[in-house]
Order: C-alpha cells, then sequence, then structure tokens
C-alpha cells in the first residue's frame, strides 16, 4: 500500500482544515487546545455544525447522512479534525450505535434514531461492561424478561461513560438465561427518563466524573426497541466493538499530545539525549500505528457486511499503549508543574493544567473496549491462530 498522499487527498485535507478552523467556534477550539475538557455544549455545537455540512458521519450510509469517502479521507478527517482541537463527534453515537443500527436495525428502527443520533439530538450511553462482567462481557447478568409487547429489565451497568449527559442508553441483556453465555443475550435500546432507572456517577482518581453505574428496577422497555433479533445482541457487540477499537487507536489523541511535548520540551531536546530518544521513538511508533490503522480500513470492503476485523485489536492494544505513554512522556517533561490540578488558582504554563488528570485518566486506556490482554488473546486465535 502506497501510504504517500495524492494531490487530491493533500487538496482533501485542506478543505478540511480550513472548514474545522473557521467554522467551529474559535473559543471551543481554544479550550481543547489549552488541555481544557469540552463540556457537554461545547460536544453538542460542533456535532451540529459538522452534521448540518454532512461531516458527523461520514463511516455511515450516504442516505443516512455518510460519505462516499476513502478510507485515507476518513482517516484524514478524523486527523485534521483533531490537530485543529474540534471536539470529536459523540463516538457512542457515531462510532457505535449509529453503524450498529444502520447495519442491522429494522427500517423503522433505522428512521426513528438515525437522523436524531446524528444531530445528537439524542445523547447515547454505552451499557455493556458490569460488575461482575468487564472484560470477560459475555458474563453479563443484567435481564430482560419480555412480558407482552415489552421487556422487564433488571441489573446494573457501570463504568458508563458520560452517563450524566445521556439521553438514551444501548445495553446488552440477557434475554435466554438457559443459552450458554453470548447465545442468550440481546441488545435494547433505554429511554434513561424510563421510570426505574438511577444514573449515579463514580469519582475517578484524577478527580473527574465522567463515568457512572446505571441501575434498572423492573424498567419496562417497548419490545420494538430490540435491534435486530432477540438472542443475536452478542454478534452487534462484536460489530461495535470492532469499529470502537479501530477509533480507539487514537491518533488524533497521540498526535496533538507529540505536538504539545515538542513545545514544551524547547531546550531540554538539546539538553537531554534520553528525553530526545523517547519524543523520537513515540513519533515513529505513532507514525507506524498510522499506517496500520489506513491498512485495517483498506481491508473492509473486502469483508462481508457485518464482520468485524480482527486487526482492529492490534489497533486497538498499541493505540491504548502509546497514549499512555504520551501521557507520562508529557509529565516526565513539566517535571513538578505537571503535579497542580486544573481546579488550581495557581497560573500555569500551557500543558500543566491538564498534565496529570490525563496521565491518570489515560490509565483506562489499556482496559475499557476490551483489555489489552483480552486484545492478545483476540489477536492470538483470529490473527495467529494459537
Amino acid at each position: 500500500m502506497d501510504f504517500a498522499l495524492s494531490a487530491e487527498d493533500r487538496a482533501f485535507a485542506e478543505r478540511l482544515r480550513a472548514f474545522f478552523t473557521t467554522e467551529i467556534p474559535a473559543g471551543i477550539r481554544e479550550r481543547l487546545a489549552r488541555g481544557e475538557d469540552a463540556t457537554r455544549e461545547d460536544i453538542v455545537t460542533s456535532q451540529r455544525i459538522l452534521n448540518a455540512n454532512k461531516l458527523a458521519v461520514p463511516n455511515w450510509p450516504v442516505e443516512w447522512g455518510g460519505q462516499d469517502w476513502t478510507p485515507v479521507q476518513r482517516h484524514l478527517w478524523s486527523e485534521e479534525m483533531a490537530l485543529a482541537h474540534v471536539p470529536g463527534p459523540l463516538v457512542f453515537n457515531t462510532a457505535m450505535i449509529g453503524p450498529v443500527i444502520a447495519t442491522f436495525g429494522s427500517q423503522e428502527i433505522k428512521e426513528r434514531f438515525l437522523p436524531a443520533t446524528a444531530n445528537l439530538d439524542i445523547w447515547w450511553a454505552q451499557g455493556f461492561s458490569e460488575p461482575n462482567a468487564g472484560s470477560d462481557l459475555a458474563s453479563l447478568r443484567t435481564t430482560a424478561v419480555r412480558d407482552g409487547d415489552e421487556y422487564v429489565v433488571n441489573g446494573q451497568k457501570t463504568w458508563t461513560t458520560l452517563a450524566q449527559y445521556a439521553d438514551w442508553i444501548f445495553c446488552l441483556v440477557r434475554t435466554d438465561p438457559t443459552a450458554q453465555k453470548q447465545r442468550g443475550i440481546s441488545m435494547l435500546l433505554i429511554d434513561l427518563r424510563s421510570p426505574g432507572v438511577t444514573v449515579r456517577p463514580i469519582e475517578l482518581i484524577d478527580g473527574g466524573r465522567e463515568v457512572n453505574e446505571v441501575f434498572f428496577d423492573n424498567v419496562r422497555v417497548p419490545a420494538d426497541q430490540l435491534v435486530g433479533e432477540e438472542n443475536r445482541g452478542w454478534t452487534f457487540a462484536k460489530f461495535l466493538l470492532g469499529n470502537e477499537r479501530t477509533s480507539n487507536a487514537g491518533l488524533g489523541i497521540i498526535k496533538t499530545r507529540i505536538s504539545r511535548l515538542k513545545r514544551l520540551s524547547g531546550p531540554l531536546l538539546d539538553e537531554q539525549p534520553l528525553l530526545r530518544a523517547r519524543l523520537a521513538r513515540l513519533e515513529a511508533e505513532t507514525m507506524a500505528l498510522e499506517m496500520s490503522v489506513l491498512r485495517t480500513l483498506a481491508r473492509e470492503s473486502s469483508l462481508p457486511k457485518g464482520q468485524p476485523d480482527p486487526g482492529s485489536s492490534v489497533l486497538k492494544l498499541r493505540g491504548s499503549q502509546l497514549q499512555q505513554d504520551a501521557s507520562e512522556l508529557l509529565v516526565d517533561v513539566l517535571g513538578p508543574e505537571a503535579l497542580p490540578y486544573r481546579d488550581t488558582a495557581a497560573d500555569l504554563p500551557e500543558g500543566a493544567a491538564d498534565a496529570m488528570p490525563r496521565y491518570f485518566n489515560w490509565r483506562k486506556a489499556t482496559i475499557y473496549a476490551g483489555s489489552s490482554e483480552v486484545q492478545r488473546s483476540i489477536i492470538a486465535k483470529s490473527i495467529l491462530s494459537f
């Protein structure tokens, strides 16, 4: 595969860059460039601008707002957006449940949810992990019992990212308790305003509260909010996680962190050869990851519809490690200046406000969307045939 960009692709990237740096409010991009977290309003504002210009869901079918782009163009879209410090479209909507509904949902489900999902009129949360079913997701215990035209849902989900903002949640539930593990799982779409739903925040080591516990106590869910066929939820989950692992390579995150490291290192790069070597290695490994992302995306068209590429596990495994390496290197470069948190009243230098919180927060990168151990098992079985 030729990794040099064509003249057409370079022009494509330049058009995107011009759009992102002129159409997305400067205040939003400046806050993200300083290391601040995007607010709910920032994300909604940005995604609606992107959606109005058909730039929110390029990976979706064209009839639902997607773009007939090449894998390279999709990659450039993601990269230019990150480098311009534009809040990315909400991943739960655009890279997770949206493609699942577009691929497996009924026409009624598509018409009801896809336009609102693309425009962020619905903010989705992911209801997969449970207290005793994280890496071994197939052990989940949340049940959905059919009662006429409804399912009655009972159980608990945990580590539910940004559920405090969410309107709906897509859940894996056990609909056949007699079936072995994966065979009795279905996917339901649940309105978080339904009676019996409780969302409770979890405070993290970085001081933030981006994840939550979600409890379901006899929650009644209309049966027409089932995605696809009953007991086929595991197939949909594998498809979703394959998409998620590709995006979780985190190339844009790593590249913006490398750019920041170069700015902040300054004279240190001349004075400390070990630091220079660490930064060079991080940049080279990021370039290698980018090539692997492009190879994986190029294979998409040759795979049967709905089948995940096991190569996405390689991207998740390597990308999550490089995200952690980048966050660790930034703390090392800043030294004691990295210690204050973003709520301090001190006048902090660039990069210090979020260095330590990001370092702590990105410890999760090798756990979410399938831990590194799980990815190695997938790679061993599906790619290396061990």
